[in-house]
């Protein structure tokens, strides 16, 4: 039976002699290519129940109840917004999902530091929260573009670091994934989101801009990652010119994740025996 294993999806993981150019794009690891489109709703019926349990749980104000993280930052067109769409959007419970996509920070979040806007963001007991884009905004494109000394990117990469263990000191799994596409892929979608009507949406000339940095843009990657990787948040590089394919992978990291909270369904703040009574009498 076709199945990305959460066993496979562990091995890209990042660790500390990653190298991305090791990483072919149009690969597809633990699945035969033509078997990925098998593989993608192997998870969905367990990954719905248990984020249905976590999100009962959060209800119920089970403070130990935990949370879940999902970082996805990736280049223009990698795909963050389909895993949101076919990962999230269709095998979790809209009502304990926060989505929030990370712009340029505003004049006021510009007087904190880096990582104050995203505080208000992270997930509560029992919910999950989706960044698309996200504090890695911070040592990739202002490491890339310049638009901070160097010692404040490198004082950045252990601030976060520090950020994620306290979170992942409150309970909060933390899975963070770069989808990565090959520059010719970009290419391709570019050009639908350039000549198709219903794309155009989708469209921001600075893509082109930020496209002739690419080979700079791989090494802020391969250096954010390799630096923040840790058993409490790790980075995961998932090739994805097949986009089923990293959809496949990102459900098998949550759904390891959220087995791992070992959570069972809250106890009822009533005689169930009691109540069948009552309902038959009525």
């Amino acid at each position: 039976m076709a199945k990305v294993t959460i066993e496979e999806a562990k091995k890209l993981r990042v660790t500390p002699d990653f190298r991305i150019a090791d990483v072919d794009p149009s690969s597809t690891p633990g699945v035969k290519p033509g078997e990925v489109d098998k593989a993608f709703n192997d998870f969905d019926e367990e990954i719905a129940d248990l984020q249905e349990c976590l999100y009962a749980n959060g209800r119920a104000g089970n403070e130990n109840a935990g949370s879940l993280l999902l970082v996805l930052q990736g280049t223009d067109t990698s795909g963050k917004g389909g895993i949101i769409r076919h990962v999230v959007g269709d095998a979790m419970d809209p009502q304990g999902v926060r989505i929030k996509a990370f712009g340029k920070p505003t004049e006021e979040e510009r007087k904190h530091d880096f990582l104050w806007r995203f505080e208000p963001h992270l997930p509560a007991p029992g919910m999950v929260s989706v960044f698309d884009r996200s504090h890695y905004e911070d040592v990739l494109v202002q490491r890339v573009k310049q638009m901070a000394p160097p010692e404040e990117i490198e004082r950045r990469y252990g601030a976060i670091v520090e950020f994620e263990n306290e979170l992942a000191a409150r309970g909060t799994k933390i899975i963070k994934v770069m989808p990565h596409i090959s520059k010719e892929f970009q290419k391709e979608n570019l050009r639908k989101r350039i000549e198709r009507e219903d794309k155009h949406w989708k469209y921001n000339p600075g893509d082109i801009d930020d496209r002739k940095l690419w080979d700079e843009f791989q090494e802020a990657y391969e250096i954010a990652m390799t630096r923040t990787s840790t058993d409490v948040a790790p980075w995961y590089c998932v090739p994805s010119d097949d986009k089923t394919y990293c959809r496949t992978v990102v459900k098998s990291l949550i759904v390891d994740a959220l087995r791992s909270l070992n959570l069972e369904w809250p106890a009822p703040d009533f005689d169930p025996a009691v109540e069948l009574a009552r309902l038959e009498e009525s």
